[in-house]
């Protein structure tokens, strides 16, 4: 119903209203119906009228259809009505093709259909949306960071196209974030060497607005619980910023494996800590209890710690780290440090898809973001890979899905092989071989193996991926996300 309306819109096909024999009424009653929908009927409303007005069905009848059409899936009884609909028009001198097209149009109801007012609000709400993105994507991205989870993109995806857009992203600091995401002013502080810096992709725009960074929560933190990070942020907003570990720990009385989750994660580099020399530092602070007869505990017991220079960790492996921690990295992202070994297996960029032509063929590769099977797809499966340039839609046919199934469920970096179908600038990638490349994500460190890539929520029932797999540590480990090797979140497809 869909399609018609859209190629009538954009002058491809004429509009018609075709109309009863003279003697059983007025040539435009269709008209009167299906004007604003340009003669398709697209709301449940008109399917109504078309059976009273076109069909002159009483109303019990049509209190029928509509039952008829509610309990589609469940009873199959719309069928039922339809000689009865279509003969009523075919007898008031309508075209039978016509009829019979009509009701099918009106049976499609009974798998996904809804009221004007629904589409309405709907498309209130769309617009809305989009006026935001367009004018703040700043304060946009933030709300909905701040509201997961929900929606169909993981936070990575929503940072990502944040930045696209012109959004200076910010990592999670314990002197800058607060437990939510947040707004700073860009000037604020001088830019950091992770700072993340608007895309410079190819179609990608700047906010018309001046906008402020945006600063990631401590909530995006694995496993940091929020009484903490709540402790963390009272104390700093109290007494100013912390100065050092040991200042940290004194004001914000939080445990050694919270400090642990905090450097694993990054989130010292205001008191000139990486991730690394975070983590050395943790080790050396003494457990203190919680009550104030031992809040001695807390100071320095043997005076200033000798300067030990650790090696400086690749940036490979920070990405590594944050994927496992964040899910999600400011700094890079992993395929760009693939990008030679997949230049010389002919595979291109993600953002090279916009200047090829319609039934190309080529090779693309990234993580799995999206995997969904609608039940009105017939078998199709789409999926929504990312690489460091953007992203790529790939379709997958039930023949395909038959012979790489295990690939399609399974993987978290995949190589799609196949042609270009593109319309105006809606591109697709109709695949006719998937690789499983997951194991190439283990040459960015010794654990990347491990990477937890961020996958985004789909439209179908969940259920565990296949190739998930709990790590089998010590049981006091067994929670931690570093400690975890497993796929996110996927849809089932059966």
């Amino acid at each position: 119903m869909v399609h018609p309306y859209l190629r009538r819109r954009d002058g491809l096909e004429p509009e018609t209203y075709p109309s009863p024999a003279p003697e059983h009424g007025p040539a435009d009653e269709l008209r009167q119906i299906l004007g604003k929908t340009k003669g398709v009927p697209l709301f449940q409303e008109q399917a109504m009228r078309i059976a009273m007005e076109a069909a002159r069905f009483s109303d019990g009848e049509v209190n029928e259809l509509r039952k008829a059409m509610a309990t589609f899936r469940r009873r199959g009884t719309i069928g039922l009505l339809e000689d009865k609909m279509v003969s009523a028009m075919v007898a008031r001198g309508y075209d039978p093709a016509f009829a019979a097209r009509c009701f099918n149009q009106i049976k499609g109801f009974g798998e996904y259909g809804f009221p004007e007012s629904h589409a309405a609000s709907f498309a209130h709400l769309v617009y809305v949306s989009s006026w935001l993105k367009c004018h703040y994507p700043a304060a946009f991205a933030c709300a909905l960071l701040n509201a997961q989870p929900m929606g169909f993109y993981a936070p990575a995806q929503i940072v990502r196209d944040a930045s696209e857009h012109g959004v200076v992203a910010r990592e999670a600091d314990v002197n800058h974030s607060e437990w939510d995401c947040s707004l700073e002013p860009v000037a604020a502080s001088p830019r950091a060497s992770s700072e993340a810096l608007p895309a410079a992709m190819p179609g990608a725009r700047a906010a018309r607005i001046p906008q402020p960074a945006l600063r990631l929560g401590l909530r995006q933190i694995d496993g940091l619980r929020r009484e903490d990070g709540e402790r963390l942020v009272a104390a700093r907003r109290m007494g100013g910023p912390f100065r050092d570990m040991h200042d940290l720990r004194r004001r914000a009385r939080i445990s050694r494996a919270t400090f642990e989750r905090l450097a694993v994660a990054d989130a010292f580099r205001s008191l000139g800590l990486d991730r690394r020399q975070a983590l050395w530092e943790v080790k050396a602070l003494t457990p203190a209890d919680e009550l104030p007869l031992f809040a001695w505990g807390v100071a320095r017991e043997d005076g200033a710690e000798p300067e030990v220079a650790l090696p400086e960790m690749a940036l490979s492996e920070h990405v590594v780290n944050d994927y496992q921690t964040l899910r999600m990295s400011l700094k890079a992202h992993p395929l760009s440090f693939l990008r030679s070994d997949l230049a010389a297996e002919r595979i291109v960029a993600c953002a090279t898809l916009r200047n090829m032509r319609d039934g190309a063929f080529v090779r693309v590769a990234g993580v799995v973001l999206v995997r969904q099977r609608p039940g009105s797809a017939k078998g199709v499966v789409f999926m929504t890979i990312e690489d460091e340039t953007g992203v790529a839609n790939t379709v997958v046919w039930p023949n395909a899905l038959e012979k790489f199934r295990k690939v399609v469920m399974a993987a978290r970096l995949i190589v799609v092989t196949g042609r270009i179908q593109r319309h105006q600038d809606i591109i697709h990638v109709v695949s006719s071989r998937l690789e499983d490349r997951s194991a190439w994500l283990a040459r960015l460190a010794d654990d990347g193996a491990g990477m937890r890539m961020a996958i985004a929520n789909a439209d179908e029932v969940l259920r565990p991926d296949p190739g998930s797999a709990r790590s089998e540590m010590h049981p006091r480990w067994a929670g931690h996300p570093r400690a975890e090797r497993i796929i996110p979140k996927s849809r089932d497809f059966h």
